[in-house]
């Protein structure tokens, strides 16, 4: 199987590279030899590399930044996924797209469902789910994949964050009341390949949205004091964590409140679960201790 991946130096991406041998080839590329602005990089992407599947990793990330420019969320989450998708269809194969957590308004006590209301609480939630709309109407093979709280030992993340911030502060104050569920970047990738061979084989029987996280959940300040622990077992840096509101650490876009996500429906169509986050902590430290300088 070979996999064409948008977004080269995003943390899925690089986590799929990782994966890739043997069967499966996995191609990344980035701008500008992709850039999901310009739809001739993408048709030229597929015509080249003939992918069984396409796989949209890229995407404009900046959360709070996105509020200021918004038309430039849009540009790449949302025309960007379309043109991705419509290239993909035009080439006669699927796409896997990825989406967020941030496409609901997180005011649901329980874990969302696919099938629950959507209600993106700013700019990048807006991009993002104009971009599943965007995605589903351009190509038929589509599997969507809606996760949350990415990390990894690639690129910038929220746990690579708490250990730098740890090497020279005691104690860091960490938001407690907003609740979801840390997703390890080589999990999602091996959670992709898992789709992938289904989506493939039989695109009618396994297109639609799809919620793939790990296991469990948490907040960002029980995330932090998971990953002190893993990390001060292994001696390596800590702090200690002090839980402050939502309120006590302002930002531009709001967040949910709750970004639970139900996984029961991506686990029994595509008979696959990621583990659980805290295993996904371990998983990271031990590669960032393995190969610290290439992260």
């Amino acid at each position: 199987m070979r996999l064409l991946v948008t977004g080269r130096e995003g943390q899925v991406a690089q986590a799929l590279l990782s994966l890739g041998g043997g069967d499966v080839q996995v191609t990344a590329l980035g701008r500008p030899v992709l850039d999901l602005t310009d739809p001739q990089t993408i048709r030229h992407a597929i015509d080249t590399y003939k992918p069984d599947i396409v796989v949209n990793a890229a995407a404009y990330t900046a959360v709070d930044k996105a509020e200021e420019d918004e038309a430039a969320a849009f540009a790449v989450n949302a025309q960007g996924a379309g043109h991705v998708a419509a290239a993909a269809a035009q080439a006669g194969i699927p796409i896997i797209q990825l989406s967020t957590d941030y496409v609901f308004a997180g005011d649901k006590v329980e874990a969302y469902r696919e099938t629950d209301a959507t209600g993106p609480q700013g700019a990048y939630g807006r991009s993002k789910l104009a971009g599943e709309a965007a995605v589903a109407a351009a190509n038929p093979a589509h599997a969507i994949l809606r996760t949350a709280w990415v990390f990894g030992p690639y690129g910038n993340n929220f746990l690579k964050t708490m250990l730098r911030l740890a090497q020279t502060r005691d104690t860091l104050r960490v938001v407690a009341d907003q609740v979801g569920t840390p997703t390890y970047a080589p999990d999602i990738a091996a959670g992709i390949l898992a789709v992938a061979e289904r989506l493939v084989r039989a695109p009618a029987e396994h297109s639609g949205i799809f919620h793939m996280v790990a296991e469990g959940h948490t907040n960002w300040a029980g995330f932090a004091q998971e990953i002190f622990r893993q990390s001060r077992l292994a001696g390596g840096p800590a702090a200690a964590v002090e839980p402050i509101g939502t309120v006590d650490y302002p930002t531009p876009a709001r967040r949910p409140a709750n970004s639970r996500l139900d996984t029961t429906r991506f686990a029994t169509r595509f008979d696959h679960r990621l583990p659980a986050w805290e295993t996904g902590v371990t998983r990271c430290l031990a590669a960032l201790n393995e190969a610290p300088a290439e992260r």
